[in-house]
């Protein structure tokens, strides 16, 4: 009998993990056989870790918090969206090579164009937050073609760094980008705001003030979970349009993953239908 191929989630945490089910479901639909496991990593061990996954027969890995920098660095050939995010979330070892992508941003721009059915171009985008999250979808976003993308943190030097990762692209595809802080912002001023902060993780107060958003504004928090974030609390308050979690994007990056490994594009919908249901 042939042994399936092996596939593991590395994190730190990682016992909440939906990926093991999410991709056990794809491998259903499919008929491909894989094993997927949660791989919990000590932080400052990755490249061990993964190094002796990939040497015990290991295929493909998906990367989350906090070690996607590092799996960027530990990869030998990377991809368009790696090389700008500097940050990689899915790894497959073939012929001994390590190959990196980010499906983050493919997995956003997925759910909000396909799934939720909202047109990124021309919109006014907020993204609050820089870090590996924002890296991640950043060109991914601006490919859509937005009428303006504002990138804000609370160190508005960190904004800055960011935004220069994509100005030559901007330029070109001649949209406004501009980075700042949390608070030199208009009232009504955007379209679409993605929470790419981990404020929803740890419930902290979302650090907004709640006139930001246009009348048919759509909220979008890149975290997911059972119950309203602060952010999701925000979004009503601020009286958006829509306000949705980032379980779709989670599907959705998976499924690209999902095809990088095994060359089949599983169905999504079910398997959002089946986590919803949960």
């Amino acid at each position: 009998m042939v042994k399936p191929e092996q596939y593991v989630v590395i994190g730190n945490p990682i016992e909440h993990s939906k990926s093991p089910q999410i991709h056990s479901l794809f491998a259903q639909q499919t008929g491909i056989s894989i094993e997927y496991k949660k791989l919990l990593c000590p932080v400052g061990d990755f490249s061990k870790v993964v190094s002796e996954f990939f040497a015990s027969g290991g295929r493909g890995a998906n990367v989350t918090v906090p070690f996607k920098l590092e799996a960027y660095e530990f990869s030998t050939l990377r991809s368009t969206r790696v090389e700008h995010a500097k940050a990689a979330n899915t790894l497959l070892c073939k012929n001994g090579v390590i190959s990196a992508e980010n499906t983050d941003g493919i997995g956003l721009v997925r759910d909000i164009v396909d799934n939720l059915e909202f047109s990124i171009a021309g919109k006014s985008v907020l993204i609050v937050g820089s870090g590996g999250a924002t890296r991640g979808v950043l060109l991914p976003i601006l490919e859509e073609l937005p009428k303006s993308i504002r990138v804000i943190n609370r160190t508005p030097e960190k904004a800055h760094q960011l935004i220069k990762t994509i100005e030559v692209e901007a330029r070109g595809l001649a949209v406004d980008v501009v980075a700042g802080g949390l608070h030199d912002l208009h009232d009504g001023e955007f379209d679409l705001v993605v929470n790419a902060t981990s404020s929803s993780l740890s419930n902290d107060l979302f650090p907004l003030r709640t006139n930001l958003l246009g009348s048919k504004a759509l909220a979008y928090d890149m975290m997911y979970g059972k119950h309203e974030t602060s952010f999701t609390k925000w979004a009503q308050k601020s009286k958006a349009h829509r306000a949705v979690d980032g379980l779709g994007m989670l599907v959705e990056q998976a499924a690209e993953s999902f095809f990088l490994w095994c060359d089949k594009r599983p169905d999504t919908q079910t398997v959002m239908k089946i986590l919803r249901s949960e």
